[in-house]
């Protein structure tokens, strides 16, 4: 028997409810389906176009990642400015792993000598507080104004790191951006860099993480821009006449921005942490000479990689006499480089022990001699300089003496401008500093 005749069989003469009964599967359950199943395809779409990162996370991942589209103008020549006015756009494939959480960066024993293994301490910063993602499909909007950063000293060619000025959301910020030819462990250090910062937190005195791009390539950092770059390049301009923008170093300033990095340097000890390297190209100076320590890829490096110390002659002269005889550094390392950022400020600029050839640095330490006084250096800061910078690591200041020494400083200090003779000769400087000829450096 056929349905229609057992609709007709079984159903009274318009009774409307029977004959949907009968044929339920023909008239609900298929067109609930299709409905479902159209429905379904209008929210993945949506979330494809709007959420793009929510569906990389439940697709499954292709055996191979399409091939990333070219970017004009990300890996340029240097010097040729060739995003000027012009969007990156972001919305490219997926290229490599999204953001992993790092491992958490437990501090070790900073003892100058060595001991037995304490039992296991809780680490001194222990949050997992990842960078701020930045919303995909607001990049081509957020990011404009793109111009190639210039640098004091053009960018070693093996970097795999551009750098560039743009604006985002009304501020100027830098952009960390990792080359086309980063490796997987290049990446990895990347992003987990950018965690690590995170997990400092804020401090006045250490530039601010934005956020990061690290879900599709190119992976990016941003950070805030300070408009007056690097402290040593803002000392040279100091020894320039009518310069734009304005430059001017005076002893009241030198006391007030060597407080500032004095506090991050205090900071980074609080959390266990040892600089390293403190020295006025990793100081960044802000528009309105506001001090921010800078250069902590190898406060990184050392905690979450456990690399070695380089032997990089480039920091020899900043590095303290027990670091020169591989002795373990301890804080009052960082304290002995800090004196020479005071040297380094004080002349404009100038290489510390510039007549003293790098391999030599140790026995002159031994010997006592102190740094050579700069040209219209008061008596109060060329003390407070020998002092950072003796040869016994407990007879340096600690941060709380430094601070004091500091604060009391800059409310005796003149306000009348330091001048130089002359401009800084960059391959003079280079010589002196221990660079070589073939040395560069960036500051970001």
């Amino acid at each position: 028997m056929s349905s229609l005749s057992e609709a007709d069989y079984r159903c009274q003469q318009g009774d409307t409810i029977c004959e949907i009964r009968v044929y339920e599967q023909e008239v609900i359950v298929v067109p609930v389906l299709l409905l479902a199943s159209f429905l379904v395809t209008i929210v993945f779409i949506l979330l494809l176009r709007f959420c793009p990162e929510k569906v990389d996370r439940i697709r499954p991942k292709a055996s191979k990642s399409p091939n990333r589209r070219v970017l004009h103008g990300i890996d340029h020549p240097p010097g040729i400015n060739v995003l000027e006015h012009e969007s990156i756009a972001l919305d490219v494939p997926m290229s490599y792993a999204t953001f992993h959480p790092p491992e958490n960066y437990i501090s070790k024993n900073l003892a100058a000598a060595p001991a037995p293994a304490p039992p296991p301490q809780p680490p001194s910063f222990t949050p997992i507080v990842q960078p701020r993602e930045l919303p995909r499909q607001r990049l081509p909007e957020s990011f404009n104004l793109v111009n190639p950063l210039p640098t004091t000293f053009s960018l070693p060619s093996d970097s795999t790191v551009s750098l560039y000025r743009a604006r985002m959301d009304n501020r100027n910020v830098v952009l960390r951006v990792l080359n086309d030819t980063a490796n997987a462990t290049e990446r990895h250090s990347f992003l987990n860099f950018a965690s690590f910062l995170a997990q400092l937190g804020p401090h006045p005195f250490l530039p601010e993480l934005l956020g990061v791009v690290s879900l599709r390539a190119p992976l990016v950092t941003v950070m805030e821009e300070l408009e007056n770059r690097d402290l040593l390049s803002f000392l040279w301009r100091c020894r320039e006449e009518n310069v734009t923008p304005p430059c001017e170093m005076t002893e009241r300033r030198i006391f007030t921005m060597a407080k500032q990095v004095a506090s991050a340097l205090e900071f980074l000890h609080s959390k266990g942490l040892l600089h390293g390297n403190v020295r006025a190209r990793n100081v960044l100076v802000s528009r309105d000479f506001t001090a921010k320590l800078w250069g902590l890829h190898g406060v990184y490096s050392r905690k979450d990689q456990g690399a070695a110390r380089r032997d990089d002659p480039s920091m020899k002269k900043w590095q303290a006499p027990e670091i020169l005889a591989k002795r373990p550094a301890g804080p009052s390392s960082d304290i002995w480089s800090f004196g020479i950022l005071l040297f380094e400020m004080a002349s404009l600029g100038e290489a510390p022990f510039a007549e003293i050839p790098a391999n030599e640095l140790l026995q002159f330490h031994q010997r006592g001699k102190p740094l050579k006084r700069p040209s219209n250096c008061s008596n109060a800061l060329y003390s407070f300089i020998k002092s950072c910078c003796q040869f016994k690591d407990l007879d340096r200041p600690s941060m709380v003496e430094m601070g004091r020494k500091l604060l009391s400083g800059e409310k005796g200090a003149s306000d009348k401008a330091i001048k130089a003779s002359e401009k800084m000769s960059i391959e003079q400087y280079l010589l002196e500093a221990g660079y070589g000829e073939t040395n560069s450096y960036t500051v970001f």
